[in-house]
């Protein structure tokens, strides 16, 4: 139709210097009235960098920290380009939005529902839940479409009358995190499927080598949005950062005792795997802690996530044991805390966990739990990424011991004592399996002691640290053998010595060392280290006797979250009113302590910015 050929280009250059509010953009009244209705009027930095441009015509590539607000700044310019071009349900899909995870793409959804429901056209998610039937019924009438790669290549693949050709625009919010779970040949595909005439605004947190050339692939003169390139830190400045140094057999208690002291706080925390969560949910749900308990991980149905996500949005105070699902582009109201319970992967993850506070401007507070054996490398890793952390101490007077109580429980409840057998065995996993060998080393962790903080009465066996234990005793043995031999070898060359077989044995005519010398040398350095690390697995481990078992079936590898695939069946739901999220909680008052000095932290008496409770959803 001759209206797509309609440019949105304004032909007078926005000067993002002189924008400090949406109204302040030539945006039409229906837009403008979604974001005051939403409450949405001053903008952020990124958000005045990138709407000018964009509603230009210009290509984006964009980056900001996490919070920034990149959601507005991709959803405004959408809508005024369909908009502008009196776009109607008749023409078809005009923007297209892809999104890593299904909760990103809901949460994104959320945030357009809000700003845009003034507009006439219409808007879809697809993310889980119906079969693709179903949607292939409604896919053709949608004008705006947010989803997940998988889901979409499938319906490009399958859905004879879903098409894109008068596609005017496409998004790519977090592509470094789209293209890190393995969807670089799908999105390759998904291009191939798409107009070359349009406009694309990728957003990425990182500027890795793949997501530079996605940038080759989908952008045409692309405008550089950098918000925080120079800036002295790569968090918030309203984030205060900490981090505790805690022995394995501790942790428990530790996170015990600071959710009894913050029982009028909403906090996260992360663990490295869906069986930590799982066991330590059902746990603290038995110990009661004083306030509202919820699990995200990924071995829930998306149903199951989507109730969990909602829910912790409208609790005032609540504790949501999360794995990394819940670390990137998830947007949680007024969230107090963070804490990582387990060590991140690397100084990337930490930055996305703590990003679930101090958002949109607001305060909030992180503390890392790191083992002393994580503690140097971590911290080195935060250093250079220009994250400020700063060490505090705990009073183990303070700590509730709850190991007993655990006991109790498992004592009672063979399902639970499993749950936390295969906690167990998760967690070892989770650290056996990091790459970063500087700070994550299963063989220095006090496996007994570790048990029994969970309520186990002893250490469960862990197959595959016997199999790495064997496999280190075998080659310290073939080294071994190879050693004697070469060391035969070379007293038989000794005797034999003639001018031709100078260089064979230890020294040559010059006096310097052999080759053979210095392999031998290199073999006896080897040898050593795997027989540390052999000694070390077995003082940490329990012998086969007098250890519980954990079938091959229960070990499980650290968690990655997964959006939907091709398999996966997602819904699809439509602009059908703006449905608001009442709160339905009481603000629980069961202990009234200060705000850090809770189990006996020394810190420095910097009281920082505290998180006002709203209930508005600030996008990521």
């Amino acid at each position: 139709m001759w209206l797509h050929m309609l440019q949105c280009q304004y032909p007078v250059r926005i000067n993002a210097s002189e924008i400090q509010r949406f109204s302040d953009f030539p945006l039409s009244k229906k837009t403008l009235k979604g974001l005051q209705e939403a409450q949405y009027r001053v903008v952020t930095e990124i958000q005045r960098q990138t709407i000018g441009l964009a509603l230009q015509g210009k290509d984006i590539l964009g980056a900001a920290k996490t919070g920034s607000g990149k959601t507005l700044a991709f959803i405004v310019p959408a809508l005024e380009l369909l908009y502008r071009q009196q776009w109607t349900s008749a023409d078809g899909l005009g923007v297209l939005i892809i999104s890593p995870t299904r909760e990103l793409a809901y949460q994104t959804f959320k945030v357009l529902r809000k700003v845009g429901k003034n507009h006439e056209f219409s808007a879809g998610l697809v993310i889980g839940g119906k079969d693709l039937k179903e949607e292939s019924e409604r896919i053709h009438h949608i004008n705006m479409l947010i989803c997940t790669p998988g889901r979409l290549l499938q319906h490009m693949d399958e859905t004879s009358y879903f098409y894109a050709s008068d596609l005017q625009m496409l998004i790519l919010d977090e592509a470094d995190r789209i293209l890190d779970m393995g969807f670089a040949d799908t999105m390759n595909a998904i291009l191939e499927n798409l107009p070359k005439k349009r406009q694309t605004l990728l957003f990425s947190a990182t500027q890795t080598k793949s997501v530079k050339d996605l940038a080759r692939l989908s952008l045409k003169d692309p405008e550089y949005v950098w918000v925080h390139e120079r800036a002295k830190f790569s968090t918030p400045a309203t984030l205060d950062q900490n981090y505790v140094v805690c022995d394995l057999q501790q942790k428990v208690n530790m996170l015990y005792s600071f959710l009894r002291t913050h029982l009028k706080k909403k906090t996260i925390v992360f663990f490295a795997s869906c069986k930590e969560v799982q066991y330590l949910f059902r746990v603290f749900c038995k110990l009661q802690p004083g306030l509202p308990v919820l699990a995200l991980h990924g071995k829930q149905h998306q149903m199951k996530r989507m109730e969990v996500y909602t829910c912790f949005v409208r609790k005032k105070a609540a504790v949501l044991f999360a794995t990394d699902i819940a670390a990137r582009g998830l947007d949680f109201p007024a969230v107090n805390w963070v804490i990582q319970f387990d060590c991140p992967e690397d100084a990337n993850t930490y930055i996305h966990r703590v990003g679930r506070t101090a958002r949109y401007k607001e305060g909030g507070e992180a503390l890392l739990v790191l083992l002393p054996s994580e503690e140097k490398g971590m911290v080195e890793q935060l250093a250079q990424r220009k994250v400020p952390v700063t060490e505090i101490k705990i009073n183990p007077e303070k700590l509730t011991d709850i190991q007993k109580r655990l006991q109790a429980f498992l004592a009672q409840d063979q399902e639970l004592k499993d749950k936390a057998q295969r906690c167990f065995v998760s967690y070892l996993r989770s650290v056996y399996l990091m790459k970063n060998k500087e700070v994550f080393d299963v063989f220095k962790l006090p496996l007994a002691e570790y048990a029994l903080s969970l309520g186990l009465a002893m250490a469960p066996r862990v197959r595959f640290l016997q199999r790495v234990q064997k496999q280190l005793s075998a080659k310290e043995a073939a080294n071994g053998m190879d050693h004697l031999k070469e060391t035969e070898q070379n007293k038989n060359s000794v005797s034999s010595i003639d001018k031709e077989g100078v260089e064979e044995c230890g020294t040559d005519a010059n006096g310097k060392v052999s080759v053979n010398k210095r392999k031998e040398k290199e073999r006896r350095k080897e040898t050593e280290e795997c027989s540390a690390s052999s000694e070390g697995a077995e003082e940490s481990g329990e012998s086969e006797g007098e250890s519980e078992e954990v079938s091959e079936e229960e070990e499980e590898e650290k968690e990655v979250p997964v959006p939907s695939r091709v398999h996966n069946t997602d819904s699809m739901q439509f602009f059908e009113g703006d449905d608001e999220d009442d709160d339905d909680t009481k603000d629980l008052d069961l202990l009234t302590v200060k705000r850090r000095n809770v189990f006996g932290v020394e810190a420095q008496d910097n009281p920082g910015p505290v998180s006002s409770l709203y209930s508005k959803a600030y996008e990521s």
